[in-house]
């Protein structure tokens, strides 16, 4: 039986709606691009058009960068690094006996491949810019055809560099301790050489030639080899983790490249299923091999993993990367939540929509209150971020209020106001409306264009955190929906726009690039947009993550889009997935270092270094909570009982909770209901409570019904099933 690609139909193609207005420019410059059309702003490569274009770009496990001149062989070409577990560095010891960051350290020049074309006039451009790759392209000058250029794809276990005519130099910062020419050549018309560092490590060069001279190195010094002839066809660079059979696997794959991946989905029920299908280029004899993270090997199917090898290599922040053979990877998630909705969802008895009398009294006078506050003042911000928490929160009160409550009247008595809060950002009229940029291809906050500060509202402009903002107001419009399904027609095209700015899924819209912040290999978004990073992308909010994904997977559900919603639910899947491995820590966690698990989450999670804090507020409270926020149905199904139990042990138990007196006091509550709902219900529901102890974002109408429902078997709270 045939299943339908979930990926396949757009989710729109025409421009955003009229009142989005359209401009052609944007602060930050488009350097050194050739690809046309919308462009990646979030994705591994962006370091190599930011700034002076000599951040590293992090391919997992190698990173590479543009030498630029700089470093120890003043080398104009491409660095690549390999980083070994016991080189990171460790902070110190700061919550729970575990270290307070770990990081890989930047900048060595393990090897470099350049051509003796290229000095201080060298250009460094791009091309073939997709959701999973791009070339890089470095030239004599800006007006000289591109001497080398490097496909990049992540998981690659070569850095391939190609060559048209120019003349090879091989270089490394680290220096050579022998260089030696193999006399087998392991295919027709490649040369091999294997260069063993100072540091230990073994690199295999492997060259291709496709016409013209093979490759013959000249050993210059003990930090630079040069090719006696200019060279026609693939050479490529890789390090020997020196494992029983690497070599020859190393052999197999050399002179073989992926250009690109095609992803691919089904749904069946409850089972997702999703495929990487590598394009692959070069020589015609062996496999593709590529590497895999932690969480594509727990989840390949059985025909996938039958191919999994024993060869392994430590990445900078996802543990060790499997080397897998063939050229498509298939990826199984059995248990997709295709039934969640809106309300309280437990692990075990699903979507719990019954409440006691006792209980529903308490809810009910909650949401009197916090119905009749200002929806519109409080929504009406100049942060689209904060707007859309306000807007979320006000939108599940009224789910609560119409569907556990079964209160109509109340609801009515404020949909009205919500929809008109809605209005203001569905038709543009907000303190900083919105643009669609043809630059980049985006829709983003005008807040930066007229104030001239890259970093207000997060630094939206800049593409940051939009899956952070846009997912709020995605799930209002989803609750709205909802509860109003006339609602939908009029506002389809705008929420639509917003889902496309984050998650388009179609080559086929060419007005967004393909999924800005998802990050199909490793499983989690990336928060972090066009500003130049020397530890790469990263991500703060792995629960905010989990937001959009529901958003997504809700407000395709209300709005009748199926294939919408089936993304939602295995994004979803695959977030729990990896959470649990980078960003969510149980005692038995083997994949992040045993110095840093003791803190239970991630931090500021980067692609070389974890960090425990945050970008706001140093205290545990923040650091734990913003791995919380916002407590919504799909909480448990991603940080689950026996992590938060841990968790709470950890940091809050024994009384401690008890000297927060903040907003964070309140989420933690709220994500203790997952262990102990009781407990939470008592404190929500206490005469003593206090509305400072509410998020901006949350309600105690949610927090109440969410304590309530987790609590089923708790007669006293009177939660039925």
């Amino acid at each position: 039986m045939a299943f339908r690609d979930i990926f396949a139909q757009p989710i729109g193609i025409k421009l955003p709606p009229a009142t989005i207005e359209s401009r052609k420019d944007h602060p930050v410059p488009r350097t050194g691009i050739k690809t046309k059309g919308p462009l990646q702003t979030n994705k591994f490569f962006a370091n190599f058009y930011l700034e002076d274009q000599r951040s590293p770009a992090y391919t997992f496990p190698y990173s590479i960068a543009w030498a630029g001149g700089k470093g120890a062989t003043g080398s104009w070409g491409i660095a690549c690094s390999h980083v070994e577990a016991q080189q990171r560095v460790f902070g110190k010891e700061k919550y729970n006996g575990a270290s307070s960051y770990f990081i890989n350290p930047i900048g060595i020049q393990s090897m470099i491949i350049s051509a003796q074309e290229l000095g201080k006039d060298t250009t460094l451009t791009m091309d073939s810019m997709t959701a999973f790759s791009a070339r890089v392209l470095l030239s004599k000058d800006d007006k000289t055809p591109p001497a080398i250029s490097f496909p990049l794809v992540q998981g690659m276990p070569y850095v391939t560099t190609q060559f048209s005519g120019a003349v090879p130099i091989i270089e490394s910062g680290v220096f050579f301790k022998t260089v030696t020419r193999a006399t087998k050549a392991p295919k027709e018309h490649m040369t091999k050489f294997t260069f063993s560092l100072e540091n230990g490590s073994t690199w295999r060069v492997y060259a291709w030639r496709t016409k013209g001279d093979e490759l013959d190195l000249d050993i210059i010094n003990h930090a630079r080899a040069e090719s006696k002839n200019p060279f026609h066809g693939i050479i490529q660079i890789c390090k020997d983790p020196c494992t029983p059979g690497s070599e020859a696997i190393l052999d197999d794959g050399a002179g073989i490249y992926p250009l690109t991946l095609k992803l691919s989905g089904t749904v069946d029920g409850a089972t997702g299923t999703y495929s990487f299908e590598f394009s692959r280029d070069g020589h015609s004899h062996g496999s593709l091999y590529m590497f895999a993270l932690p969480h594509h090997a727990k989840s390949f199917s059985d025909e996938t993993r039958s191919r999994v090898l024993h060869t392994q290599m430590q990445s900078t922040t996802k543990g060790l990367a499997t080397l897998v053979k063939g050229r498509k990877w298939t990826m199984v998630e059995p248990h997709m939540p295709i039934h969640m909705g809106f309300a309280p969802w437990d692990p075990k008895k699903g979507n719990v929509t019954k409440l006691s009398h006792h209980a529903k009294s308490l809810i009910g006078a909650a949401a009197s209150q916090e119905i009749s506050q200002n929806m519109v003042a409080q929504s009406d911000l100049d942060s689209m971020y904060f707007s859309g928490k306000a807007l979320a929160k006000f939108a599940a009160i009224l789910y609560v209020v119409n569907d556990l409550l079964e209160d109509r009247a109340l609801m009515m008595s404020g949909i009205g106001q919500l929809q008109a809060a809605f209005a203001t950002f569905a038709t543009n009229r907000q303190k900083h409306p919105l643009v669609y940029e043809s630059a980049w291809g985006g829709l983003v906050s005008s807040a930066s264009y007229t104030t001239g500060d890259p970093g207000v509202d997060f630094g939206n402009t800049y593409y940051n955190d939009h899956h952070f903002h846009y997912g709020y107001h995605i799930l209002a419009a989803a609750y709205l929906g909802h509860l109003d399904p006339r609602w939908i027609k009029e506002n389809r095209e705008y929420v639509d726009t917003l889902v496309r700015d984050i998650a388009n899924s179609s080559p086929q819209d060419k007005n967004f690039p393909l999924w800005r912040n998802f990050d199909w290999y490793h499983g989690h978004s990336w928060a972090h947009g066009l500003y130049a990073a020397w530890d790469g992308k990263n991500q703060e909010s792995s629960s905010e993550d989990m937001m959009h994904a529901y958003a997504i997977k809700m407000w395709g559900q209300i709005s009748g889009n199926e294939d919408m919603e089936s993304r939602g639910n295995i994004l979803l899947s695959i977030i729990s997935r990896s959470l649990r491995h980078y960003y969510l820590y149980r005692s038995d966690n083997k994949v992040q270092p045993k110095e840093f698990i003791g803190n239970k989450v991630a931090g500021i999670l980067f692609e070389n270094k974890v960090d425990h804090t945050t970008y706001f507020d140093p205290n545990i409270e923040a650091i734990q909570g913003i791995h919380m926020i916002p407590i919504l149905p799909p909480t448990p199904f991603v940080r689950r009982r026996d992590f938060v139990k841990e968790e709470w042990d950890a940091y809050f138990s024994e009384g401690r909770i008890d000297d927060i007196s903040n907003a964070w006091k309140g989420i933690i509550y709220a994500s203790f209901a997952t262990v102990e709902p009781k407990k939470a219900f008592k404190f929500f529901s206490s005469k003593d409570f206090e509305p400072g102890w509410l998020d901006g974002g949350a309600s105690l109408t949610w927090y109440l019904a969410y304590a309530a429902a987790s609590a089923t078997q708790i007669e006293k709270f009177g939660m039925g099933s």
